[in-house]
C-alpha cells in the first residue's frame, strides 16, 4: 500500500470502480415523484443561474438551447466530484482517463467545426490584432500551441486539484491512530474544515471546467 493506492483502480477483470460515475443516476429520479420538491427547485434555481451564465459568454443566438450542454456538464463533473468525498467510493474524477474523456472530444468537435465553418476567423485568432509585424511568426507558433494543449490543461486542471485535497485528507487520517485525545479532536475539527474546502473546490473546479468549455467554443463560432 501505498499513498497513492486511493487513485488506484482495481485490476480485477469485472472492476466496478468506474461505476461510481453512474451513481448519481440512481439517486437523482426519485426526488421527482413529488414536483416542485425543495430539492427539484434546488436544482431548477441553479440550472437558471448556469443558464443565464453560459448565455452571456456564448452570445450566439443561432445556436438556442447550446447552453443546456454545458449546464449538463457541470452537473455531471459537480456529483462525480462530490461522489469522490465519501469513503470507499472511487475517485473517478481524479484520474486523466475520466477528464480527458471529457475534455479531448470537445476541444475536437469544436476545432472541426471552427476549421470547416470560420476558416478565416480560425486563422485571425492565430493573429493578434494591433501586433508587429516581425513578431507575427512567433505569435501564430505561440497561439497554435495554446491551442493544442487546451484539452491537457481542462484535463490537468480538475485531476490536479482533486488529487491534491484528496491526499491531504489520507495523510491527516493516516497520522490519527498515533495522536493524543486533544490531538485527535484538533485533528478531526481540521479535517471538517479541509472537507468543506473540498466541497467548495469541487464546485469550484466543475463550473471552471464547464465554464472554459464555454469560452472555447465561442472562439469558434
Amino acid at each position: 500500500m501505498n499513498l497513492f493506492s486511493i487513485f488506484e483502480p482495481s485490476t480485477i477483470i469485472f472492476s466496478l470502480n468506474w461505476m461510481s460515475s453512474l451513481l448519481m443516476i440512481l439517486i437523482i429520479p426519485p426526488m421527482y415523484w413529488l414536483i416542485p420538491s425543495r430539492i427539484s427547485m434546488m436544482w431548477i434555481l441553479m440550472y437558471q443561474l448556469l443558464h443565464k451564465e453560459f448565455k452571456v459568454l456564448i452570445k450566439a443566438p443561432i445556436f438556442k438551447g447550446s447552453t443546456i450542454f454545458f449546464t449538463s456538464l457541470f452537473t455531471f463533473i459537480l456529483l462525480n466530484n462530490f461522489l469522490s468525498l465519501f469513503p470507499y467510493i472511487f475517485a473517478s474524477s481524479s484520474h486523466l482517463s475520466f477528464t480527458l474523456t471529457l475534455s479531448f472530444p470537445l476541444w475536437l468537435s469544436f476545432m472541426i467545426f471552427g476549421w470547416f465553418k470560420n476558416t478565416t476567423h480560425m486563422f485571425a485568432h492565430l493573429t493578434p490584432q494591433n501586433a508587429p509585424a516581425i513578431l507575427l511568426p512567433f505569435l501564430v507558433i505561440i497561439e497554435t500551441i495554446s491551442s493544442i494543449i487546451r484539452p491537457g490543461t481542462l484535463a490537468i486542471r480538475l485531476t490536479a486539484n482533486m488529487i491534491a485535497g484528496h491526499l491531504l485528507v489520507t495523510l491527516m487520517g493516516n497520522s490519527g491512530s498515533s495522536l493524543s485525545i486533544s490531538l485527535l479532536t484538533m485533528l478531526v475539527f481540521m479535517q471538517i474544515l479541509l472537507l468543506i474546502l473540498e466541497s467548495a473546490v469541487s464546485i469550484i473546479q466543475s463550473y471552471v471546467f464547464s465554464i472554459l468549455s464555454a469560452l472555447y467554443s465561442k472562439e469558434v463560432i
